[in-house]
């Protein structure tokens, strides 16, 4: 399938994990890619790999928790390839902590990077994906609509992610714009391989969190969100698509 030929995809968090999985997809099915990350190098490596397809990519450092960086980013995406359409908000940061234990500054961080970076890349891109058909996919969590311990400023921000994501649906639907989230739970990435149970968690609270079959990698995630950014989706509007192995089924 070549469903992003002609096609240029913005993809934060490209470094690693869910992030590099959609740019070497989307790569992979035509599309030219600017890979967005506070990791330059590990954004350069995607990127690299990326052009392996035989399309155009590059690499851009960019702070999604930051105003200045993420304009800064977004205008050298559209200077460089000269439009915008696809733009996949996967970046990300996963933290734990007992919430009566939880500071001000640790919650306003996790907010600040999956919430309000979320919303300023949003915020940067749609001017130019407005009239071109264009297309935003958003990373929730499975934490935002089941119950996941210790996850609160986490869980927050995801569910804030879900609610943004169809407000905004609705919002540009009349402007040719589609906006969707995937809801990912029990991928296999670096994210997940440092989560840590706060000192005396209790493991069996995490049950309810984990897939009823063989975790997957982050292809399988980016997968659905290639789908929901190809025209294949192109009447899926203001909704999130659960990709967790059935551990909320």
């Amino acid at each position: 399938m070549k469903r992003f030929e002609g096609k240029v995809c913005l993809v934060t968090g490209a470094a690693g994990g869910i992030g590099e999985a959609t740019a070497a997809r989307l790569a992979e099915e035509g599309g030219r890619i600017a890979c967005l990350d506070v990791d330059l190098a590990g954004a350069e490596r995607a990127a690299k790999a990326c052009r392996k397809h035989e399309v155009d990519a590059i690499a851009i450092e960019c702070d999604v928790a930051s105003e200045d960086s993420v304009k800064a980013a977004v205008a050298q995406v559209v200077a460089h390839f000269g439009q915008l359409d696809v733009v996949c908000n996967i970046a990300g940061v996963l933290r734990t902590s007992r919430t009566h234990e939880t500071s001000l500054e640790f919650w306003n961080n996790i907010l600040r990077i999956n919430l309000t970076g979320t919303f300023l890349v949003c915020r940067e891109s749609l001017p130019h994906l407005i009239g071109r058909k264009g297309v935003i996919v958003n990373m929730a969590s499975t934490a935002a609509i089941g119950s996941h311990p210790w996850m609160a400023a986490y869980a927050a921000s995801k569910g804030g992610v879900i609610s943004m994501t169809r407000a905004m649906s609705l919002e540009y639907i009349r402007d040719k714009v589609r906006i969707n989230a995937v809801i990912p739970g029990g991928i296999m990435t670096s994210m997940h391989s440092h989560f840590k149970m706060p000192e005396g968690g209790n493991g069996e609270l995490l049950k309810g969190a984990m897939p009823h079959i063989r975790m997957a990698g982050p292809a399988r995630c980016a997968s659905v969100v290639a789908f929901l950014a190809s025209d294949d989706a192109k009447y899926i509007h203001g909704t999130e698509i659960r990709v967790d192995g059935g551990a909320l089924s």
